[in-house]
């Protein structure tokens, strides 16, 4: 579905181009990171860090991620954390 006016899309595709490659990196992490910030605050409170984060990876990537990538990236993290905790 498109509903937005050629118009529009234009004057947005000109404000894209007209960004520096760092602008365009700092919107899209701003971006990613409210989007990632909501799907956060809707999870209950009683996950462990490894439960909260293969929730948010869920579903933010699960129509192009296969299922033993998102819980391998969940994983990995909370083993890079126990690690760190200890060293």
């Amino acid at each position: 579905m498109n509903d937005t006016s050629a118009a529009i899309t234009k004057m947005v595709d000109d404000r894209h181009r007209s960004m520096t490659p760092e602008q365009r990196w700092s919107a899209a992490s701003s971006l990613f990171e409210t989007a990632r910030k909501i799907v956060e605050s809707s999870l209950p409170s009683d996950l462990t860090m490894e439960q909260r984060r293969l929730a948010v990876i869920r579903r933010l990537y699960q129509n192009e991620l296969p299922e033993v990538a998102l819980v391998a990236h969940a994983k990995y993290y909370s083993a890079t954390r126990v690690e760190t905790a200890t060293s």
